[in-house]
């Protein structure tokens, strides 16, 4: 099995899979998996929600942002970023430039049913949940498909998924 020289960014929506497909993929290919948002809480002492609520989107991403950056500079490893990060203009040059990206893409129908098995999301906090990660969906579409690699993540096993990315990590080498 050939493993690719550079990280492993997975990027897309909340509830698209990034964290469980990460720990697998991570576990196929024999390298560390890191978590964004797992660090980012791990620095703060909150969690990711806290952060919202007592500093706003703005303080978190300017958090996300610093994090993303340190952990691209450290040794290969799969990392999960949270749904936001890769919009940030800085950090998608610097994914682009050190690491191979991912874009897990999921409809509409299935993040609906992922994320309403958690509270936790601080976005889905105000409003109908559904009506917000369309229009989040709308906005991010455009900015994930930018991604090296493309990989429909569906209602199926996660294992699927990381199959098919081993797959077109393949064809990038």
């Amino acid at each position: 099995m050939h493993k690719p020289g550079k990280t492993i960014v997975l990027v897309g929506m909340m509830g698209s899979g990034k964290t469980a497909v990460g720990r697998r993929l991570a576990a196929l290919l024999g390298l560390p998996f890191r978590d964004a948002d797992a660090e980012i809480e791990a620095a703060a002492g909150c969690s990711v929600s806290d952060i919202f609520a007592r500093f706003g989107e703005a303080e978190f991403r300017t958090a996300e942002r610093k994090i993303v950056t340190r952990l691209l500079d450290e040794p290969q490893h799969v990392l999960a970023t949270g749904g936001g990060a890769f919009l940030d203009d800085g950090v998608r040059a610097r994914v682009k430039a050190q690491a191979i990206s991912v874009w897990l893409k999921a409809d509409i129908e299935l993040l609906a049913q992922r994320v309403a098995r958690k509270a936790t999301r601080p976005l889905l906090k105000d409003g109908d949940p559904r009506e917000v990660l369309e229009i989040l969906m709308r906005e991010r579409a455009p900015i994930y498909a930018e991604a090296d690699i493309t990989v429909e993540s569906g209602a199926g096993a996660h294992d699927a998924v990381v199959k098919k990315i081993m797959a077109a990590l393949e064809h990038c080498a």
